[in-house]
């Protein structure tokens, strides 16, 4: 006989690989930017798509993702502690968009491209947004606060390319508490000798 997880046991696995990706991910990306290409005045994230993807599977978990893609920022760019807090506390604004999952559900995001990518981009605003408003408590100016925006927007078109290609996946951009269920439906399904 098959020893089954249970849903507390294949969330911990789930969240683990989703943010095994976002520190493997960011550490490559700010890797790249900041010491193969530092010159550049664009920069690449992970953190928003993968925390957006997280959240529609998990809900307020995502908020973990989220500080975490910040926290391996700052330590692989070398940030000071009042970056660590710019960039950790900045990016938890994007659990705004829980309110969307939990208003509309996961098939409303999942059903249609442009809506997937909608709720990416706005994840990856939200984020920035926190990130400036967190930057300006510190003092720092409007002008200065800017670049969060300017310069995320490789991140921005890499957020939607990734939601529009995740949304068609079975199960990726789906409630993992309705996907459980639908799979073991299925295989009931399957077992009984019906379809």
């Amino acid at each position: 006989m098959k020893e089954q997880r249970t849903v507390g046991q294949y969330r911990a696995i789930d969240l683990s690989l989703f943010a095994l990706m976002v520190m493997m991910a960011e550490t490559l990306l700010v890797t790249a930017a900041t010491r193969w290409f530092p010159y550049q005045a664009y920069t690449v994230s992970a953190t928003a798509v993968l925390t957006a993807i997280v959240m529609v599977r998990w809900g307020p978990w995502a908020a973990i993702h989220a500080c975490l893609g910040g926290l391996v920022y700052c330590l692989v760019s070398g940030g000071t502690a009042r970056q660590y807090l710019i960039y950790c506390a900045g990016n938890e604004l994007a659990m705004l968009m829980l309110l969307v999952v939990k208003a509309k559900g996961d098939e409303y995001i999942r059903s249609d491209g442009l809506r997937a990518m909608a709720f990416g981009l706005g994840v990856l605003l939200l984020m920035q947004l926190g990130r400036a408003l967190t930057a300006m408590m510190f003092g720092a100016a409007v002008s200065a606060v800017t670049g969060f925006f300017l310069t995320d927007s490789v991140s921005a078109m890499f957020t939607l390319i990734v939601m529009w290609i995740v949304r068609r996946l079975d199960g990726i951009l789906e409630n993992q508490y309705h996907y459980l269920v639908r799979i073991r439906r299925e295989r009931e399904r399957e077992e009984g000798g019906y379809r």
